[in-house]
């Protein structure tokens, strides 16, 4: 077993949306080593002979699509921030206030468009796919941009705003409706000063699989929640086969994702970082390329001339 399934299964029951690394942690990947390159030739040259490209990728490359975080300051619906409605507790509470939350959400997603990174991501794995090669997307986001840009190998950690799952039944179902239910429409505006809809239970979104009429959740992972053991899995495995690793829009603070990129490093595959500015991971990388990611990763991911076109 490699030291990433080793690290990666021993923290599958300890690891929690939106955990954050310990102080020790992060020091640890702040170890001293060779700043990173920005030289985007040099870069080039390795992407031209990568045969298995893991692409991981964080708020940042959706942030330029206009896709709000609701992290750091200013990142409140109403007067509660993500982490005080995102939890088991809080839907158990009050799951009305809960899916008018996810409801705004998925309203605003079905409004934003892929932008050029996430665009750049999918002609890329097109492209390369025709030459025997694979780019796996391996992202946090749970806003379906990638998806939307026609990215297929997609491992989506956190879930997505667009299923859903059964909380009686554990169906879990893609749900693309506008709005999710009737009692919905019209609701979840972000003012502080909207009250809240207040709407029965029974009102809410139930499942559709016959005889069962169960409350229906967001399918994403919540603050307190382990993430997908086969998720996990699947991402494991792409890892272990990578060749070049590009880590996109990611602060590298949020466990379980916050060591992917350091763990593939640690055994010798070139990490490449693009993001706004450096983090805690940054000196863990031989490349790293600030800037907003719609403008550094279209040049980076564009056909090298040594591709052979078929």
């Amino acid at each position: 077993m490699c030291l990433f399934q080793f690290t990666a299964r021993r923290l599958v029951s300890q690891a929690h949306c939106g955990l954050k690394a310990s102080s020790s942690k992060k020091q640890k990947f702040c170890l001293e080593m060779a700043r990173p390159s920005s030289n985007m030739a040099d870069f080039r040259e390795v992407f031209a002979k990568a045969k298995h490209i893991a692409i991981i990728t964080g708020a940042g490359v959706s942030a330029e699509s206009g896709v709000p975080t609701f992290r750091g300051a200013g990142g409140f619906w109403r007067k509660w921030q993500a982490q005080e409605l995102a939890t088991p507790g809080a839907f158990a509470r009050n799951p009305s206030r809960v899916w008018e939350f996810y409801h705004y959400r998925r309203e605003v997603m079905l409004s934003k468009h892929p932008n050029p990174a996430h665009i750049a991501i999918a002609e890329c794995e097109k492209r390369l796919s025709k030459q025997g090669r694979s780019v796996v997307v391996i992202t946090q986001n749970i806003d379906e941009l990638h998806r939307k840009a026609g990215t297929k190998h997609l491992l989506e950690i956190h879930g997505s705003l667009f299923k859903t799952r059964c909380t009686s039944c554990g169906n879990v179902a893609a749900n693309y409706k506008s709005p999710i239910c009737p009692a919905l429409a019209g609701k979840g505006a972000p003012d502080p000063d909207t009250e809240d809809a207040a709407i029965p239970v029974e009102n809410l979104p139930q499942c559709e699989e016959e005889g069962c009429n169960g409350l229906l959740r967001p399918h994403v992972v919540w603050f307190g929640e382990a993430l997908d053991p086969g998720v996990l899995t699947a991402v494991e495995k792409e890892l272990d086969i990578c060749d070049l690793c590009l880590v996109v829009g990611t602060s590298s603070v949020v466990y379980p994702a916050a060591m992917f990129a350091p763990q593939v490093s640690a055994r010798g595959v070139p990490v490449a970082e693009f993001n706004m500015e450096p983090t805690p991971a940054t000196n863990r990388f031989r490349f790293h390329f600030p800037g907003p990611c719609g403008t550094t990763l279209p040049p980076a991911l564009a056909r090298h001339e040594t591709e052979i076109i078929s």
